[in-house]
Parts: C-alpha cells; sequence; structure tokens
C-alpha cells in the first residue's frame, strides 16, 4: 500500500480520483492548493503526489520543485488540460516522473501508477545498496581492487568519455556511477537511470528517447525521453547488455553524434548528456558471438572499470558490516540493537554470491526479526548457518558464462520458496530474475 497526495482546485477531479486510487488499496489524501499541499508534505512522508499544473498561488512547477526540495523521494505526477512539449521538458527537468493530460481515465492513472511504484521500489533498493557503500566506507575500501576502480573512476570522472562498468550483480556499479557523475563537471546537472531490463521493448525505447502521440497503443500525449531530460548531465543504462538489438543501433548513434529522433517523429533532437553504462554479462563475448553490437560495445568501452565482488574484498566486509547496520538501525527505529559475536561471525564466513546487496537484504531481515535488542544466528537465514558447498572448478570447466549463471538461478529458485526470496538470495531485483528465467527457458 502506498501513500497517495492528490493536488487539484477543482473539487470532483481531486475527489473522483482520491476515490479510485483508494480502490486500488492506497492511501489518499487531498489537497486543494498548493499551500495545502506544501503542509500536508510537512507533516507526512508521500510516495506519490498527483498535482494540477494551473492552481492560484504556486502552480504545479514550483509546487514540484518544493516538494523535490523537501522531499527529494517523493515520486511527483503533473495533470494539465494545456501539455505542450516545452512544458513536458520542463517538468521533468524539475524533477517531475510523468504528466497527465486532461481529460485522463482512470485506467491510464492505475497504469501509471503501477509504473511509479515499481520505479520506487527500484529506487528503494538502489537507496538503500547505496546507504550500505556511500562515503566514508566506499572510499575508504582496503581492497587494492576496489581501489583501483575508484582511482580510475575518479579519473575518468574528470572527462566526458563513456565508462563501462562491470562486475557481478549486487556489487554497487550504480553506486559507482552515481559516484562518477558526483565527482565530474556536471554534477550540478540532472543524473538519470535507466534500467534496461524492466520494461518491454518499446516502452523502453519511449522511456530513452521518447515518442509522440499516436506513435504506439497507449501513446495518448507527445512525451520527452530520459535521454532529453538529462540534458547538461548523465545518463546511466543499468544492464545495458540486455538492451535489445534495435536500440543498439540507436543508442550507437547517440554515442556517435548526440542526436535521436522521438518514436514516430521525424524531427531531429540534439542532446549534450553523457553515457554510463553497467553490465553483468560478459560484452566482449557477447559482441564477439553477435548476440551484442561489436561497434557499440567498442563505443561503451572507452573506459572499462571492473567493480569486484564481495568475495575478493573481504576485508572490507567487517566495516560495510557496522556501516549497513547503523543505518538499518536508524530506519527501523531500532538504535539499540546490537549483533552476537556467533551472528557476527556467520556473516563474516558466508561466501555472499549476491555480493552487497546480498549483505543489505540479510541484515535488514535480521534487523527486523530480531526479538530483543540482540541479532543472533537464528535471526539469519538457514543458508549463513549452513551455506551450500560451492561447486569445484573442475565441475565448472569448460562451461560458458551463461550455463553457469543458468545453473545457478536453478539452485537459488529450487531452494526459495518464492521468486522474491531466490532474487534476494541472488542479489537481484525479482523482475530481473523474472526475465532471466524466461529468457533460459526455467520452469
Amino acid at each position: 500500500m502506498a501513500t497517495i497526495l492528490i493536488v487539484d482546485d477543482e473539487k470532483n477531479i481531486r475527489t473522483h480520483l482520491a476515490t479510485y486510487v483508494r480502490s486500488l488499496g492506497h492511501k489518499t489524501e487531498m489537497a486543494a492548493d498548493a499551500a495545502a499541499a506544501l503542509a500536508a508534505v510537512e507533516q507526512q512522508d508521500f510516495d506519490v503526489v498527483f498535482s494540477d499544473v494551473r492552481m492560484a498561488g504556486l502552480d504545479g512547477l514550483a509546487l514540484l520543485r518544493e516538494i523535490r526540495h523537501r522531499r527529494p523521494e517523493t515520486v511527483v505526477v503533473l495533470m494539465t488540460a494545456y501539455a505542450t512539449v516545452e512544458q513536458a521538458v520542463e517538468a521533468m527537468r524539475a524533477g517531475a516522473y510523468d504528466y497527465l493530460v486532461k481529460p485522463f481515465s482512470l485506467d491510464q492513472v492505475g497504469l501509471l501508477l503501477g509504473r511509479v511504484l515499481e520505479v520506487r521500489e527500484l529506487r528503494r533498493e538502489n537507496r538503500t545498496l547505496r546507504h550500505a557503500l556511500e562515503q566514508p566506507v566506499l572510499l575508504q575500501s582496503s581492497s587494492p581492487g576496489m581501489q583501483r576502480a575508484l582511482a580510475t573512476a575518479r579519473q575518468a570522472a574528470a572527462s566526458d568519455l563513456t565508462v563501462l562498468l562491470t562486475g557481478e550483480s549486487g556489487t554497487g556499479k550504480n553506486v559507482v556511477a552515481r559516484a562518477i557523475h558526483s565527482w565530474s563537471p556536471r554534477a550540478g546537472g540532472p543524473f538519470t537511470t535507466i534500467a534496461c531490463t524492466t520494461l518491454a521493448e518499446h516502452l523502453l525505447e519511449s522511456e530513452l528517447f521518447g515518442h509522440v502521440k499516436g506513435a504506439f497503443t497507449g501513446a495518448w500525449k507527445d512525451k520527452p525521453g530520459r535521454l532529453e531530460a538529462a540534458q547538461g548531465g548523465t545518463v546511466f543504462l543499468d544492464e545495458v547488455g540486455e538492451l535489445p538489438a534495435e536500440l543498439q543501433s540507436k543508442l550507437l548513434r547517440f554515442l556517435e553524434e548526440h542526436e535521436f529522433e522521438r518514436v514516430g517523429a521525424s524531427e531531429t533532437i540534439q542532446v549534450d548528456a553523457r553515457i554510463l553504462a553497467a553490465t553483468n554479462r560478459d560484452l566482449d563475448a557477447d559482441a564477439r558471438s553477435g548476440r551484442f553490437r561489436q561497434d557499440l560495445f567498442f563505443r561503451l568501452n572507452v573506459v572499462a572499470i571492473r567493480i569486484p565482488p564481495l568475495r575478493e574484498r573481504l576485508q572490507d566486509l567487517p566495516a560495510l558490516l557496522d556501516h549497513i547496520l547503523a543505518n538499518l538501525r536508524l530506519r527501523h527505529r531500532r538504535e539499540g540493537l546490537q549483533i552476537t559475536d556467533e551472528a557476527r561471525h556467520a556473516l563474516m564466513m558466508y561466501h555472499w554470491p549476491g555480493n552487497v546487496r546480498e549483505l543489505v537484504n540479510t541484515v535488514e531481515r535480521a534487523v527486523v526479526l530480531a526479538r530483543d535488542n540482540l541479532i543472533r544466528t537464528e535471526d539469519l537465514p538457514d543458508r549463513l548457518l549452513a551455506p551450500a558447498t560451492a561447486a569445484p572448478a573442475a565441475a565448472l570447466s569448460g562451461l560458458s558464462l551463461e550455463e553457469v549463471e543458468r545453473r545457478h538461478i536453478e539452485q537459488a529458485l529450487a531452494e526459495a520458496e518464492t521468486l522474491e526470496e531466490a532474487a534476494a538470495r541472488l542479489g537481484i531485483n525479482p523482475t530481473t530474475l523474472w526475465r532471466k528465467r524466461k529468457r533460459y527457458g526455467i520452469e
């Protein structure tokens, strides 16, 4: 259940919309103007705000900027009867997730709200991972491999070169990408993340490049893409190895010429935005086998930075564990919570195939389940107390990277009761696991 704020100076619109959103199982508040909306925002943390653009006093764009300043994690969707492309671009650059053109149907609201909440969950997961790795823990790594990765990232940040971050899922590639942006001359511009595994192909194309009204079923208005909204900033393509072939060619053109057309349009748009990309796949092998465009691989691979898995930087594990535990104690209001030596030892001895994301999920589970002010071994998942023996290297020799990944996914699915539990073990989100299971034909 999400908490939604509806802001509109027309009573019929806000009550009708609020009634529908409540029917979807969400908690809803209403405000007749921006002043009342800001008062409500000060009182509680809303997941999503639907706001009209034209209102007396502060308009919707001004309200958007205030909400972004006061509650940066709140998703804002604007509603307007006077939509223009220029207004849409301005709204997205100011931080709006999307906008609805009046009159709109309740089905449109439902579809948009579902997409917003899915993206918000991904952001929450990424935010948890960033907290686990943010300064000073990230910058004080005692692992030589991580130190080399960070040194290269700092050097690359000063330029506009494309950077390809490689490594297993859950290692913190998104954290390093955000750090590169913050260290770069573009730090004052937008940082936009595109998850290449979470949308259907035509929706992903629209998300990247935008579309015009009527370009496809459901395109009821012109919409600028994330590239356009990232003018002067950075675009991070997460899991770029999953990009469909047709979009690979359009991305290659953008990297070479910094221009593109919206879906269904002929007008060419030029955008100054830097590209950072990440993948857990062997893109070099994919390019050689024809599964990924070689020319695009070379364009992305200008500066390659490998983020080492947690098992290769075990010397960082004590500091990471303490940092994660401190953050989660605050989040779940368990300030006095401590961890026993036995539980700490179990965490230190585990091999962490899901890397830092799995570590975060495991510690958060223990923080929530601890019955008093102590995390004990019984609060940890069974896999930590009796970890499965790793497959001998000889058993994996001769297998392709895809086959090793497929077997690992099959084992996680067999041992877990739900898809979500298997995803947590693997250190990936459930949507990514669903796509990988479909790709490998795993029932």
